[in-house]
């Protein structure tokens, strides 16, 4: 019988993540997590016949969310070009787990297209150790170069 090897749990502390804006790679040495997900739109299609309607697939969304260090002027500086010239700017995020513990290797899935929803622009907290942020982006593309192997194999 098979079964998961404690060993193979993948470490939410192992990995890291670059940031590709304008050409120039960054890596995202201030990033406290990310997280990206993918929903699909579906469509009703009542069909003749069922008292229920059915579901079909008609397009999808990527989302995500990051908590950073407040350490980095990189997200505002896009913003306020943003406000400032009317441009907006998408750039990719390449994210790698690899812990070496773990006996599925690594997974690299690089999100493409990124846009921010919303940066903090300026931010004091005399009860915070550290300041953090939450940015919220979009993501127009996907692709995962690198998979993790198989358990078992």
């Amino acid at each position: 019988m098979a079964f998961m090897r404690a060993e193979d749990a993948i470490s939410g502390k192992l990995g890291k993540a670059y940031a590709t804006i304008n050409g120039n790679v960054e890596e995202m040495l201030y990033l406290k997590n990310i997280e990206a997900s993918i929903e699909k739109n579906k469509i009703e299609v009542p069909v003749l016949g069922r008292t229920g309607n059915q579901h079909k697939a008609g397009g999808w969304n990527g989302t995500g969310s990051m908590t950073i260090y407040y350490a980095t002027s990189k997200f505002r500086e896009l913003m306020l070009e943003y406000v400032k010239t009317g441009k907006d700017i998408y750039f990719d995020i390449l994210i790698e787990n690899d812990d070496p513990t773990s006996g599925l290797g690594r997974q690299t899935t690089i999100l493409k297209g990124v846009n921010l929803d919303s940066v903090i622009i300026a931010k004091l907290d005399i009860e915070s150790e550290t300041l953090d942020e939450e940015v919220s982006f979009t993501f127009n593309d996907v692709d995962m170069p690198n998979k993790f192997r198989t358990m078992g194999q």
